[in-house]
């Protein structure tokens, strides 16, 4: 951590915002970076409306204004979080850079972490795991929706090919903590 990173009451606040497209494997790393780095975690499918998981379920992609209510409901966990000066992880599809900006906006310390797989794996992914209610069938219309990190947003982007503690290694490196980071 550089000294810069350092304030009066000591090191700024972390968030981790872990952002891709369903069945890309966010929520396993995000509890990995949780656990590892003694982060709090919230997964973001947690603060959606009701109505939102109904119209997935059903198969229906969400709208922008089905979205922004969600989002601004992360972002004031966020918010909470740091102005605690307490890190912590979250998930996000956080799919397009307007939602991004939405998720940073007067928050400083947000940074996003792009969990990105190939599309039959993270099909493979969503057809296999229980108890989900994003069906695969909404896979396409989230790709299509994806608009991937620009150069001047703050974050990074790894492929979540090979085991869990490989793409949680790759994490780690990518944002700079090591596993032995308390």
């Amino acid at each position: 951590m550089a000294d810069s990173d350092v304030g009066p009451e000591g090191p700024d606040p972390d968030v981790v915002i872990v952002m891709g497209v369903s069945g890309s494997g966010k929520s396993t790393v995000a509890k990995g970076l949780s656990t590892v780095l003694g982060w709090e975690f919230a997964e973001g499918d947690a603060f959606h409306p009701e109505a939102n998981v109904a119209k997935m379920r059903s198969g229906t992609p969400l709208t922008d204004e089905d979205r922004w209510p969600w989002l601004r409901a992360i972002g004031e966990w966020i918010s909470q979080k740091e102005s605690r000066g307490e890190s912590a992880v979250v998930t996000c599809s956080a799919l397009r850079r307007v939602y991004r900006d939405l998720l940073r906006d007067g928050r400083p310390h947000v940074r996003f972490l792009h969990v990105t797989a190939g599309t039959d794996l993270i099909r493979d992914r969503m057809e296999h795991r229980p108890g989900h209610y994003m069906p695969p069938s909404l896979l396409p219309s989230q790709l299509a929706t994806l608009e991937p990190l620009g150069d001047d947003e703050p974050g990074v982007t790894i492929s979540n090919e090979g085991s869990a503690a490989q793409v949680l290694d790759r994490a780690l490196a990518a944002l700079h903590h090591r596993k032995d980071h308390a």
